[in-house]
Parts: C-alpha cells; sequence; structure tokens
C-alpha cells in the first residue's frame, strides 16, 4: 500500500465532496477503510482462538473522523498521539495492516511496544505516531508539550491528539487546552464522540450535548465541529484545523460525531445497557457502508469494482496475518530491558568525589551556579515551574535567580499553577526529536504539592520500558523536600518513599553543596527521567557548605562515607545527614568510631557499597527523615539482612518520623521528626547491644 495518495501529496480541493475528489483518492481511502474493517472484525478472533488481541476497541462507527487524522497527519513532521480506538487512524496514518496486527497479538516485533503495552494501543514513534498509555486522555499533555517545542524550533509540524468524548472529563484536558490556548500552540484535540464512556452515557458526563463546546470560553481556541461517520465532513474538518493550527500556530479542537456500533471492547457487553431499537439505529448509520453507497452512487466504482477491492484487501490482511502468525513472542528475560536509560558517565570523578580547596558554597548557590552552568554547556535545556521566573525571583527559595535574565523567557518560563499540567508538558517537550532536549522543571514548589502530578509521573516512569526503548523523557523534576522550616502540612512532608516503588525513575536526595551540584549534572546530562529532591532546610546551611570543582559530578548509585569508621554503620540521607556527622563527631569524643554513610542516591541505589561498610562495622542503623512505617528506610534494612545476616552483631535499627503528619506548631514538628538527640541515643543503644 503505497503512500503517494495520502491528502498532502495531492493538490488539494477548496472542499472536498464526493464529485471533487479523483477517483484515485477514493480508491485509496475505500482501501484503507476496508482494510482497517476488515482487521476490526477480525481482532475478536484472535481472542476467541487464544492467539491474542484479549483487549479490542472496535473503532467501527468512527471510520469518517480517523481516515482523515491518518490523511492529514505529516508523518515524521506532524505528531500524532492516539488513543486505543484509533486502529483506523494510525492505518490512515502510515501504519501497515501488518503492524496492526502484531501489535494485537503482541509479538515482539509490534512496532508499538514489543509486545509489554496492551493490545490496541498502535505506535510507530519511527514516524512520530507516539505510544501513549491506557490512562484515557492524559495524552493532550504531551501533544501540548511537543506542540510548544513545535513552535519553539519554528517546525512546520503540528501536533494532533485524539480521544473519546468522556476523557474529556479528567481534569489534565482542561489543563492541556487551557495551557494550549494560553501558549498559542499549534496542536489539534480530536474528539470522537460516539455518546459513551464505556456504558455510562454522554449525559452523565457533561451537561452540554456536545462537550467541545464546553470550551467556547477559551481565547485563541478554535472548535470545528463535524459529522465522523462521513469521509467527506471529517476530511473537511480535518483539513481545515490542521491548516488553522499550522498557519495561526494556535489550537484547534475538531469534535466529530460518532457512532459506536459494538460494544465498547471484548470485555463489555453493550446489550446490557443498549435496546435493540438502538444498537439497530447505530448499525443503519455504518459510515462504511454510506462511503461505499455514495461511491457507486456517483458513478464513481461499480459493484463489481468495489467487490474487487475489497477481495484485495482481504487479501492484504491474509497475507500480513499469515506472516504474523510466525513472528516470535517476546522473551521473558526481556522483561529487565530498558528499564531506565544508561546515565551519563563521568570520568572524571567516578566515584563523585573530589579534593579540591576552593571556597564553601551553600547548597543553594551550588544549585543555581550548575544550572547556569548546564544551560551554557546545552542550549536545548528548558527551565519551568511555578513562580519561578519572574524578574529576579527564582521560586519560593531563589534557586533558580537570575536564570531568565541570562538565558531568555523562551527558555525560562512560568507555569500554570497545574502540576499535571507541567509534568505532562515537560514529557512532550522532549519527544521532540530533531534537537537534544532536556527539560529541568519545579514539579511542585514544595514537594508535598507534587501529588497532582503523580498521573503523569506514573506515565512517565515506564514510558522507556512500553515503548521498548523507543522513547525515554528528559526531564529532571526538582522538589524541595523535608520538614524543619515550620511549614507544616503540604510544606514539610517528605515523599520519597512513595516515589522509589516505581522501576524507571532515578531518585536523588543530596544533603551537602558538592554532591547536590555532581548530581544535578549527571542528571540533566542524562537521558530519561530523575527525581530530585532538594533538602530545603539546608538550602542556606553552614554546615552542608563544601568547595566544588567547577565541572563536578557526582554518578548515579554511589554512596559516599562522609565519616569512615569501623563501629558502626550509620545509613542516611537528606536533612538528616548532618545530623549524624554531628553526632557521629561527638560520640568520636566518647571512644566511638561511627561510619556515616549518605547515600544521596536512592534510586539506583548502591546496594555493593552498603554491604562493605556492614561487613566491615557489623553493626548498622539507617536514619532518614521520613516516617519510619514504610519509610524507604525499610527497604534499606531488607537489603542488610538478606546480604549481610551472618556479618551482624545486633538488630538494625531505624530512625525516623513518627506515623504522623507533620504539625504547623513548632511543638508538633519537633515532637515528629527526629533531632540530633533522638539520633544519638538510638546509635548508643545499637552500639550497647
Amino acid at each position: 500500500m503505497k503512500d503517494i495518495n495520502k491528502l498532502h501529496d495531492l493538490e488539494v480541493p477548496q472542499e472536498f465532496s464526493v464529485r471533487k475528489t479523483p477517483k484515485k483518492q477514493l480508491e485509496h481511502w475505500y482501501r484503507l477503510m476496508t482494510i482497517g474493517r476488515i482487521i476490526d472484525e477480525k481482532a475478536p478472533n484472535y481472542l476467541k482462538q487464544a492467539l491474542g488481541w484479549s483487549y479490542h476497541a472496535p473503532y467501527a462507527g468512527h471510520d469518517g473522523i480517523q481516515l482523515a487524522i491518518g490523511q492529514v497527519f505529516k508523518k515524521e513532521q506532524d505528531y500524532f498521539f492516539p488513543y486505543y480506538r484509533d486502529m483506523l487512524s494510525c492505518l490512515s496514518a502510515g501504519m501497515s495492516a501488518e503492524e496492526l496486527i502484531l501489535n494485537g497479538l503482541s509479538k515482539a516485533a509490534d512496532p508499538s511496544s514489543g509486545g509489554r503495552h496492551m493490545s490496541n494501543h498502535f505506535a510507530k514513534p519511527e514516524i512520530n505516531i507516539e505510544n501513549v498509555s491506557s490512562n484515557t486522555g492524559n495524552h493532550t499533555l504531551h501533544a501540548v508539550g511537543v506542540a510548544r517545542s513545535l513552535k519553539y524550533y519554528k517546525d512546520d509540524g503540528v501536533a494532533m491528539s485524539s480521544q473519546g468524548e468522556s476523557s474529556v472529563s479528567e481534569g489534565y484536558v482542561y489543563e492541556a487546552i487551557n495551557g494550549a490556548s494560553k501558549e498559542k500552540l499549534p496542536v489539534i484535540f480530536v474528539f470522537q464522540d460516539n455518546g459513551y464512556g464505556i456504558s455510562v452515557p454522554k449525559r452523565d458526563q457533561t451537561a452540554r450535548r456536545k462537550v467541545a463546546d464546553n470550551f467556547r470560553g477559551f481565547k485563541n481556541l478554535r472548535i470545528i465541529h463535524c459529522n465522523g461517520k462521513d469521509v467527506f465532513d471529517s476530511m473537511n474538518a480535518m483539513y481545515e484545523a490542521h491548516r488553522w493550527a499550522k498557519e495561526n500556530q494556535m489550537p484547534c479542537i475538531v469534535h466529530a460525531n460518532c457512532v459506536r456500533i459494538h460494544s465498547h471492547s471484548n470485555s463489555d457487553k453493550h446489550d446490557l445497557y443498549r435496546d435493540k431499537d438502538e444498537l439497530t439505529y447505530s448499525k443503519s448509520y455504518d459510515p462504511l457502508a454510506k462511503f461505499e453507497r455514495m461511491l457507486s452512487r456517483y458513478g464513481h466504482f461499480s459493484e463489481e469494482e468495489l467487490t474487487q477491492i475489497k477481495h484485495e484487501s482481504r487479501d492484504v490482511v491474509n497475507k500480513a496475518h499469515r506472516k504474523v502468525i510466525k513472528a516470535e513472542a517476546p522473551s521473558g528475560e526481556s522483561i529487565f530491558d530498558f528499564v531506565i536509560p544508561d546515565p551519563y558517565v563521568s570520568t572524571k570523578y567516578p566515584e563523585g568525589i573530589h579534593e579540591y580547596d576552593g571556597p564553601n558554597k551553600k547548597l543553594i548557590e551550588a544549585l543555581n551556579e550548575t544550572l547556569k552552568a548546564e544551560f551554557r554547556h546545552n542550549p536545548e535545556t528548558f527551565l519551568y515551574g511555578q513562580d519561578m521566573a519572574n524578574k529576579e525571583k527564582g521560586g519560593v527559595f531563589n534557586v533558580s535567580k537570575g536564570m531568565q535574565h541570562e538565558f531568555g523567557k523562551e527558555r525560562i518560563f512560568n507555569g500554570p499553577i497545574a502540576e499535571d499540567y507541567i509534568v505532562g508538558t515537560a514529557n512532550g517537550m522532549s519527544r521532540y526529536k530533531k534537537q537534544n532536549i532536556h527539560v529541568v522543571i519545579e514539579g511542585a514548589e514544595f514537594a508535598d504539592y507534587f501529588w497532582p502530578a503523580m498521573e503523569q509521573f506514573v506515565e512517565s516512569s515506564h514510558d522507556y520500558w512500553r515503548s521498548n526503548g523507543k522513547f525515554a523523557p528528559n526531564m529532571t523534576i526538582r522538589l524541595a523536600s523535608g520538614g524543619y522550616i515550620g511549614g507544616g502540612i503540604y510544606h514539610s512532608q517528605n515523599i520519597e518513599g512513595c516515589l522509589t516503588t516505581f522501576p524507571g525513575v532515578r531518585i536523588v536526595y543530596p544533603s551537602y553543596a558538592d554532591d547536590a551540584a555532581g548530581l544535578l549534572r549527571t542528571s540533566i546530562r542524562s537521558k530519561g527521567m530523575t527525581m530530585f529532591l532538594e533538602p530545603k532546610a539546608l538550602y542556606n546551611a553552614d554546615k552542608t557548605a563544601a568547595p566544588i570543582p567547577e565541572d563536578f559530578e557526582v554518578p548515579f548509585g554511589k554512596l559516599r562515607v562522609r565519616k569512615a569508621g569501623e563501629d558502626l554503620s550509620v545509613f542516611t540521607y537528606g536533612n538528616t545527614s548532618p545530623m549524624c556527622v554531628e553526632v557521629a563527631n561527638e560520640l568520636q569524643n566518647e571512644g566511638y568510631n561511627i561510619e556515616v554513610i549518605d547515600l544521596r542516591s536512592l534510586i539506583p541505589l548502591d546496594i555493593e557499597g552498603i554491604k562493605a561498610s556492614v561487613r566491615k562495622t557489623n553493626k548498622a542503623i539507617v536514619i532518614h527523615e521520613d516516617k519510619i512505617f514504610s519509610g524507604f528506610g525499610a527497604e534499606i534494612v531488607s537489603q542488610i539482612m538478606e546480604s549481610c545476616f551472618e556479618d551482624l552483631d545486633g538488630p538494625v535499627k531505624r530512625i525516623g518520623a513518627t506515623f504522623t503528619p507533620v504539625g504547623f506548631n513548632p511543638v508538633f514538628e519537633k515532637a515528629t521528626l527526629p533531632n540530633t538527640q533522638i539520633i544519638k541515643d538510638a546509635i548508643i543503644d545499637t552500639l550497647k547491644y
């Protein structure tokens, strides 16, 4: 099936109609529609034969708009984010029948994910059909993000996002459309409205009959309605949307009225909530049957010609089927491939330790100077977040102070107070393939406010694995973390215990200025996502100030011995690291030789370094600011018990916060968080065991 008949390869008429469209074009469209429908109807049989396609969402009834989406899409120039019902869209956009079936049967050669992602989630990143998750509608944020890159680099492409009308109820969809209209970005949001969200009727989703009209008040946004069952109306709408978005550099919504002929998916039974009259009505509006009638009625094709095309389409599908059936399944051992990209490796500082006699710099100064140095080093870096790009202000704590003055408003800019939007569009920005983009974001002004972005965090955590190594979001997410500032709830909590349960993300938590600088540099130079947790109580602390070489780098997964010792190993990170060093120095005068290990990197964790220290001292204690119950220290203890049990001379103790929120009154914080006296008492108890 050749690509020469794509819409953008022919002279585009002012208006598409059955009379004005060339026969060659009509034939190509009809072939696409018949091939797509054959696969759509064949998919459930694969499940019945236990061959695969255990999830299938039939697109029948969406034929007009899906054909138009793919024909308007310019591969390798535009970016398309399909949803799970977009089979014909992806076929029309450039995927082959074989590639669709490879996805349905979860084969290793599946271009979407190599069998890692759910069937019916089609993608081909090589031509910019992007891999998206099952989290309905959240890819709208990614489309907005890549559109931001398209506009910044003055590219001719547009971003296209497709979804069902019910997913528009999600908050991040509103964030995406609001942000696109504010930033004036070339995005097309396609709503394929079939009246149902699984079994939930549209009237239970929105007060308006057409959900696109909920956005009528948005500035810089055009809304186009079309009949998604009709090829020509859909083609006219999509072509106009593409022209509008490209020429005006502004977003457009295309609301396509469709009909769902079959059940939502193969796990749904629509006859339980749709009566016979409605089902009969739906089938009578079959877009493919309508298109066939028009081709015949207006004399473009004889019945024999249409029958011949259908036979040829079935041959295409059968040939693809025979090839895919023989294709290999993915291997179980490959689950460990593409969990997280290989990081940038420093040859000058392989252990992340330096001997440098320069002046001490505080942690906040280290972060600020490293950001500026890396933005000079790589002009394809960007920084944005809440309240951090306004004149001389650089966030609540001024970590990014002066950045906008030096690098300009296009690289350093404020995001809306919408954490999902900030993280999701960072993911999208880094999808732009022509540049070495890395996005640094303040995911929230305080780590406690990061929770609204967790959907995007989870999404981004498995992007690299889910895409079979074809895409990893290049971003460093900075979060001011921890307490000891009297901030109370939403300003003094730790969240690393929750974050570390997700594979695919690096998580670092430096305590000292030099480690902060080195880890930040490595994060920005590494492919993939890093959560960079900053102990805000130590931003201006003298006790964690340190000399920092100009090009200092700290590798991931390498602990640092802050004080060597032989009597007891103390494992810590974040705000409690300098406390442990202080206590260890006090106990040195009392005859105890304590080893203080600053983990610095939680994911990856230096397990070998931990074991080496325990085997040297034969006693261990884990101290962190977060809650003891279910805190990250439990993982460290487990690793020690599994690997070093016979080396231990006593139980491994944990010190951390109480299993309560951190209250605002200083009395509550003092009663909740560990302090030097608590740490000292616990260390002495462990020593004396």
